[in-house]
């Protein structure tokens, strides 16, 4: 009977609600999170820089997302990883012999520094798991730390961007006839995404799309 009542006390607790749970997030909050969910996650793959989105960043999906990158729990962005990746398989929206190169937006050294972490790698780490794709987390670099985008028109955007990324050294210094998907946890305008697309595309690497966690309604 000690055993078991120790046991409830010592189980960890889900960090979006504080209940009780041997999972990186409580069941309740699972169904939560799963009802943010995209019906059509493919419905953006078309155009120059096709998207790939699982969920609508609202609700509990903003709320696990904030909880990851502000809260320190990257165990979060792992099962965020892990609902991409099961979406993803679920189309064929790329040749299924093709394993291409996943590459996660990269922060800049002093915003990782404060955070632990880049919450980008965590997602591709779990996304990657799943579909045994390879992954290179230093693929690219930011060397210029950037404004927050929130309050900035699209000009100033592209402005505030433009010059944020260079190839890391393992691409900079070798070709690679592998393609890359690009991941992040969040698509706004996809200002940033473009332009780390256009650093690898002009080392001749192609780009397939963006994968990402979330967008806002109205994209």
């Amino acid at each position: 009977m000690l055993k078991n009542i120790l046991s409830i006390f010592l189980q960890p607790n889900c960090p979006l609600c504080e209940r009780a749970t041997t999972e990186e997030i409580c069941n309740y909050c699972q169904k939560q999170l799963k009802s943010c969910q995209l019906k059509e996650p493919k419905k953006f793959w078309q155009g120059d820089l096709p998207l790939f989105v699982w969920g609508e960043y609202d609700g509990k999906l903003k709320q696990a997302i904030a909880a990851l990158k502000y809260d320190k729990n990257p165990q979060i962005g792992e099962l965020l990883g892990f609902l991409l990746a099961e979406s993803w398989q679920k189309y064929s929206l790329i040749n299924t012999k093709i394993k291409p190169l996943i590459i996660p937006i990269p922060l800049h050294k002093s915003k990782e520094k404060i955070r632990g972490f880049n919450q980008a790698d965590i997602i591709a780490r779990g996304f990657c798991q799943v579909t045994k794709y390879p992954l290179n987390t230093q693929g690219l670099i930011r060397i210029r730390q950037t404004k927050a985008m929130f309050r900035l028109n699209f000009e100033e955007k592209e402005n505030n961007i433009k010059g944020a990324f260079k190839l890391g050294k393992s691409l900079e210094n070798n070709s690679l006839s592998r393609p890359v998907l690009l991941v992040d946890d969040i698509y706004t305008t996809g200002t940033t995404v473009k332009e780390a697309a256009r650093i690898l595309r002009n080392k001749g690497i192609k780009v397939l799309g963006v994968l990402a966690v979330s967008t806002p309604r109205h994209l």
